[in-house]
């Protein structure tokens, strides 16, 4: 059974372009409509903070705060089925957030892994098949750490060994106490690595088929169209399938023996999901450079929608949909096609233009310098 999990009421002070804002929402769709630059995303990135403690557009938590203060405050009241729960965050233009939940100060980011989710769709999710591999990293690993406590945690500390281990390698490795230090980075490496690289693994036995079904949903194709979804990893000699830890583990400690001496000519590490790829291709040829614009976008957007239905399949409920001028950059059966195939659940939706006329929303709200009416 899916649970429903909803932001029932939102304030916002000093935050982006927003003043100040008391905001009660439904549980379905509620649509921000305005011309560009009021505020409208702001509220869907205040929404995202809540349930990821970061921006979704990238920048950092100093650049939330209106300019000229010190601080912004996002509260916001979570429904989980028929439990109220209560978030509180001053977000400061220097020195530590102060998060709270339930009037209790949260220390830990994780301790709030399940609070809310959210899916957020963009223009720029064209990239997510266009742009380099870092892009289809970074959305695969957003979704573990939706997922699961541990697999947030074992980005957060591969990134820490390996921005260590890199500083290491560049100041060269020149006496036994640096070979043994490396030594050490080299088993904490792989310890974190194996947990990214067998949790993508996992997830992506998922998501090909989700990825499939989205997309030919929005193309409204059910049979011809072959979707697939490849894991390369350029360290490893062989294609890596297998989700035994164990056998990850080896992959990766006989790719750091093999390709030491290239990493200290290049004083860079070389071995690690950090340089893996997603290669998606539809009906066999690869989508970054032989797909058509308009196959690119429905398999951006079919990415998204798989991320969302898998998410709520595997946690037991659905994320929140937040949908940031995406129409802006759709033709019209696209736009039908991808309202008939987002599921039930709250969605907020901001658009600078007319509504299609397949959207139907609870609720419509015009956004106009950081204002809201009806």
């Amino acid at each position: 059974m899916i649970a429903t999990v909803a932001v029932a009421r939102l304030w916002l002070e000093r935050f982006r372009a927003i003043e100040a804002l008391d905001l009660t929402l439904g549980r379905g769709l509620t649509v921000f409509t305005g011309a560009n630059a009021q505020g409208k995303t702001s509220l869907l990135e205040a929404v995202a903070w809540v349930a990821r403690g970061r921006s979704f557009r990238g920048v950092p938590d100093a650049a939330l705060v209106q300019r000229g203060w010190d601080q912004a405050i996002v509260r916001a009241e979570i429904d989980h089925d028929d439990r109220r729960q209560l978030f509180e965050a001053e977000l400061r233009a220097v020195g530590r957030n102060r998060v709270q939940l339930n009037r209790t100060t949260v220390n830990r980011r994780q301790d709030l892994h399940d609070l809310v989710r959210v899916t957020v769709f963009s223009p720029d999710d064209l990239d997510l098949v266009k742009a380099g591999p870092a892009h289809r990293r970074e959305y695969l690993d957003d979704l573990l750490a939706t997922l699961a406590r541990r697999y947030a945690a074992a980005r957060t500390d591969y990134e820490r060994i390996l921005k260590h281990r890199n500083a290491l390698l560049r100041g060269g490795v020149r006496d036994a106490t640096d070979r043994a230090t490396l030594e050490v980075f080299d088993e904490q490496l792989i310890s974190a690595a194996t947990e990214l690289v067998r949790g993508r693994l996992k997830l992506l036995d998922s998501l090909r088929p989700a990825v499939a079904a989205a997309y030919r949903d929005l193309v409204h194709d059910h049979d011809e169209v072959d979707i697939d979804i490849g894991y390369e990893c350029e360290w490893s000699e062989t294609p890596l399938t297998d989700v035994d830890p164990v056998a990850i583990s080896e992959a990766l400690r006989a790719a750091l023996r093999r390709l030491a001496g290239r990493e200290a000519d290049r004083r860079l590490t070389l071995v690690g999901p950090h340089r893996d790829e997603l290669h998606l291709t539809i009906d066999g040829l690869d989508a970054r450079t032989h797909a058509s614009q308009g196959e690119q976008r429905s398999l951006a957007l079919a990415l998204r929608l798989a991320g969302h239905r898998t998410v709520g399949a595997l946690t037991g409920a659905l994320p929140v949909l937040l949908l940031d001028d995406v129409f802006s950059e759709l033709d019209r059966d696209r736009v039908d096609a991808l309202v008939a195939s987002l599921p039930p659940g709250q969605t907020l939706l901001t658009t600078a233009g007319a509504l299609p006329e397949s959207v139907h929303p609870e609720r419509v709200l015009r956004v106009t310098n950081g204002k809201l009416c009806e």
